[in-house]
């Protein structure tokens, strides 16, 4: 019973030192039409930067797109890294 209570101890301290890598892991994306895109490993975003000059009236749709288009894939790529990263903890011995 001591030896499951280490082991959930320890299991505990990895996620937590998960979820501080991953808060601190930034994913970039340079979408299309200007727009930057930088996000944690947690999925929050960090910062959007768009170019002044995809500011504009009549590119309006084009624009959302690019930005939809991008945010999607900032969080494909967060997802990886989290994967990566719980993959670890999946394979704690004895669980």
């Amino acid at each position: 019973m001591l030896d499951q209570m280490k082991k959930l101890m320890q299991m505990k301290k990895q996620a937590e030192q998960i979820k501080r890598d991953l808060e601190a892991a930034e994913v970039e994306t340079n979408a299309p039409a200007g727009i930057k895109i930088v996000i944690n490993g947690t999925q929050k975003f960090k910062s959007i930067e768009l170019d002044f000059d995809v500011l504009n009236k009549d590119n309006k749709e084009s624009l959302e797109q690019a930005f939809l288009k991008g945010a999607n894939e900032a969080i494909l790529k967060s997802q990886a890294i989290a994967a990566e990263k719980m993959k670890a903890m999946a394979g704690f011995p004895g669980f």
